[in-house]
C-alpha cells in the first residue's frame, strides 16, 4: 500500500489547514505523525477503520480532527488553532490491523507516506 499525504503549507498562529492522505489500497487503522527538526517522531492522531474510535495527543486534542472516507481510500486531518509549535512534518500512515494499538508508537504502523510539511508563524 502506498500513502500520499498533501494539504501541507505555512499559516499564521490560529489558522487552520486539512491535510489529506489518499492510500492505494485497502488498509485497516491510519494516523498521523509529525517530525519537528530535532526531535523524534511523535503520535498526532489515529482512527480505527470503522472511524468509530480516535486517539489525539494531549497536544492537539481539541484542536485537531482526525477522519476516514473507506470508499475514497483517504483520511483526513482537520487542523484548527495552530500554534508554531505544531511546525513539523507531517507524516500519514496506515496499518492492515482494523483496530488502535495499545501503545501508538512508529513501529505500530506498516505503511508511511513521504510527508507533508506544516509551518505555523507567530
Amino acid at each position: 500500500v502506498q500513502l500520499q499525504a498533501s494539504g501541507g503549507g505555512s499559516v499564521l498562529a490560529g489558522g487552520s489547514l486539512r491535510l489529506s492522505c489518499a492510500a492505494s489500497g485497502r488498509t485497516g487503522r491510519m494516523g498521523w505523525f509529525r517530525q519537528a527538526p530535532g526531535k523524534e517522531r511523535e503520535i498526532v492522531a489515529a482512527i480505527n477503520w470503522s472511524g468509530g474510535s480516535t486517539f489525539y495527543s494531549d497536544s492537539v486534542s481539541g484542536r485537531l480532527t482526525i477522519s476516514r472516507d473507506n470508499v475514497k481510500k483517504t483520511q483526513y486531518l482537520k487542523m484548527n488553532s495552530l500554534k508554531p509549535e505544531d511546525t513539523a512534518v507531517y507524516y500519514c500512515t496506515a496499518d492492515p490491523d482494523i483496530t488502535l494499538p495499545t501503545m501508538m508508537r512508529v513501529s505500530s504502523f506498516a505503511y508511511w507516506g513521504q510527508g507533508t510539511e506544516v509551518t505555523v508563524s507567530s
